[in-house]
């Protein structure tokens, strides 16, 4: 399933101007408050029409201003979960769900099927009131998916929850996907989100369209650190669990190696993607001896991009895939860190938390 957007949109305080087509999978929507992210899914979702330009998925045209085709927003087979729920509080956790299949006419979905995918099973019988925010999001994404759409719009449906309700909905979220194979454009400006879920993103900036591709690519460009935000910059790396230990730690292996985390709660040979920040990545140009930290891996220097402060941002290879490191300026002339220089990098296995980890998916897909 391919959607293709190719809008304009005169928003006031700049103008709309996004172009990128999101394949198979999730693709993300990233950039800051007020870039045009929640516009470009409205748009999409028939909300608001665009002044110019053509909106189509999987071939089916949803809007094209020139032929003033503008399918209305009911007929276009799309779910929408927003920011907060949204639910009907005079209806049941069930009746809610049920309405979804009612108005769309498509109703072949079990709804204890969608409960029991998003663990919310045991809630049927409850009043909306009594849920949690975690509970009554789950809720609204199951009255989506119960519209039976040919793809899912997600806008920032974590942004109003707190942290331990975001580690709680997010692995729903992996859940959803790989289970059911929807294809999703989700809007988010949370980098942690961005790594667990995305397959491709899109970066959109005072609204236009940067640059998309995949997360291994575009999240460890250095030229893409300011719009990703320096202190979320890092990679998302393809792993596979290769051992738990004793002493509470889980192998996996990734292609320049074998790396330890605490444990990760999935079974041998499970593929899974690991977020590593690059302010949690340390340089040494010879194999280091006597440290505490238990990650050491063999890389190259690919590029190295200084700012205006401090600080500078390092591109590694490690075998087949990208890491950043974020190092001060001093440290890379002392160590000669430039362009093609070996080096080894160091990670602290306790700096990678359960947050940064996605079971299931890998990159790429």
């Amino acid at each position: 399933m391919s959607l293709s957007v190719d809008i304009r949109r005169s928003l006031g305080g700049f103008d709309l101007n996004a172009s990128f087509d999101a394949p198979e999978g999730v693709t993300v929507l990233f950039g800051k408050s007020g870039s045009g992210k929640t516009s470009v899914v409205k748009s999409v979702a028939g909300l608001v029409a665009p002044d110019q330009g053509k909106v189509s998925l999987n071939g089916r045209v949803l809007f094209d201003a020139a032929a003033g085709t503008n399918v209305a927003v009911h007929k276009r087979r799309l779910g929408y979960v927003f920011q907060d729920s949204r639910l009907f509080p005079h209806l049941s956790v069930q009746d809610n769900l049920c309405y979804a299949a009612r108005v769309s006419g498509r109703g072949s979905t079990d709804p204890k099927d969608v409960a029991a995918l998003l663990g919310i099973a045991h809630l049927l019988d409850r009043r909306t009131h009594a849920l949690s925010g975690g509970e009554a999001q789950r809720v609204a994404i199951g009255r989506a998916l119960l519209s039976e759409p040919d793809m899912l719009l997600m806008d920032e449906p974590l942004a109003s929850l707190d942290g331990p309700r975001k580690a709680e909905i997010l692995p729903y979220l992996e859940t959803l996907r790989r289970e059911t194979g929807l294809s999703i454009l989700y809007v988010t400006h949370n980098m942690a989100e961005v790594a667990r879920l995305a397959t491709h993103i899109v970066l959109i900036d005072e609204g236009h369209v940067v640059r998309s591709g995949a997360p291994e690519e575009l999240l460890t460009d250095p030229d893409m650190v300011r719009l990703l935000g320096i202190r979320d910059a890092g990679a998302v790396l393809s792993a596979t669990v290769a051992g738990h230990h004793p002493d509470g730690l889980t192998s996996l292996s990734i292609s320049a190696g074998q790396i330890l985390l605490p444990t990760v709660e999935a079974p041998i040979g499970a593929n899974i993607r690991v977020r590593i920040l690059a302010q949690d990545v340390i340089l040494a140009r010879s194999r280091p001896e006597g440290l505490s930290a238990l990650n050491i891996l063999p890389v190259r220097v690919l590029a190295v991009r200084r700012g205006e402060g401090p600080g500078v941002v390092v591109q590694l290879q490690a075998g087949d895939d990208r890491l950043l490191a974020r190092i001060t300026r001093r440290s890379a002339d002392t160590l000669n860190i430039v362009e093609g220089a070996e080096c080894f990098a160091v990670m602290k296995s306790v700096a990678v938390s359960q947050t940064d980890i996605a079971v299931g998916l890998q990159t790429g897909l």
